[in-house]
């Protein structure tokens, strides 16, 4: 089973594109929460991510792993692929 992917992000924001692109590059597609549209959104995501206000936020199976920036650093570590797959067996029970 895929790892849960949940993305914060608004309909402007390059770097939500991006963090989507990478995403998907990895056979992911993510569940995206526009806070743009929806103050409740933002605010639960704010409180998720500690206080974090930018976009996008991203978290798999519910762990908060950060924006852009970050992910793109766990892919150049090679990190991605090994917590998208960890977090992929624990969704998937074995």
């Amino acid at each position: 089973m895929k790892a849960a992917v949940r993305m914060y992000a608004t309909g402007a924001c390059p770097y939500c594109r991006r963090a989507e692109a990478l995403l998907r590059n990895k056979g992911i597609t993510p569940e995206i929460i526009r806070v743009d549209r929806d103050l409740v959104q933002r605010q639960a995501m704010q409180k998720l991510a500690h206080g974090r206000h930018t976009v996008p936020q991203i978290f798999i199976n519910g762990q908060h792993v950060g924006g852009y920036d970050d992910i793109a650093a766990l892919d150049r570590r090679g990190a991605l692929d090994l917590l998208l797959q960890e977090a992929g067996r624990e969704r998937g029970g074995g």
